[in-house]
């Protein structure tokens, strides 16, 4: 799924190995995500591996995010449907040092939700942020996401509960990218 003239969207492939050693060395990402705090292939093939179930067995589209010069993944980006009997899917994302300030983040999130309220018809999407994360928050509301409010103690980040700011979109919000939402 293309993100862009310069990144694509794809499944994950052992190849992306590099990505989860890289990943695994920010202090930040594997706090919250599955990315292993310690890296070893045998680690990062089970994280791959995890993608690959998550995707076969409809808990979410998990993609590797990919600059198409040179086919290196930088990020990733995932759509889960754990609260999709009720509507709603989140979405989450994360870029290593090298892949920030591209632009790509915000390229994948609008791609991924305009292809889950377009093609897929969810009816509400959803982030949870930090709030001390401008940058990210800055990136959801650019791509149309209206903050809607704090969650005190909503999330386990590492060793203690954590705030999250909530942001949602719903497919009645209007066009993403230009392009309307549901066919009318």
């Amino acid at each position: 799924m293309s993100a862009g003239p310069d990144f694509v969207l794809r499944p994950w492939e052992m190849s992306d190995l590099p990505l989860v050693r890289e990943a695994a060395q920010d202090p930040y990402i594997p706090l919250i995500t599955t990315i292993p705090p310690r890296y070893s292939d045998q680690a990062a093939e089970a994280f791959v591996r995890r993608q690959w179930d998550r995707a076969a067995t409809g808990a979410g589209y998990p993609f590797a995010i990919v600059r198409s010069r040179d086919r290196r993944p930088v990020g990733a980006i995932g759509l889960w449907l754990r609260d999709l009997p009720e509507g709603r899917a989140s979405i989450g994302y994360w870029m290593v040092p090298y892949g920030r300030g591209q632009g790509v983040t915000r390229a994948a999130l609008r791609t991924v939700t305009g292809w889950a309220l377009r093609d897929l018809g969810i009816p509400r999407l959803q982030l949870f942020i930090e709030p001390w994360n401008t940058a990210s928050a800055r990136i959801a509301v650019d791509v149309g996401y209206r903050h809607e409010g704090l969650l005190r103690g909503w999330q386990q980040v590492g060793d203690e509960r954590r705030d999250m700011a909530v942001y949602g979109l719903l497919n009645s919000d209007g066009p993403v990218d230009g392009r309307a939402v549901t066919a009318h």
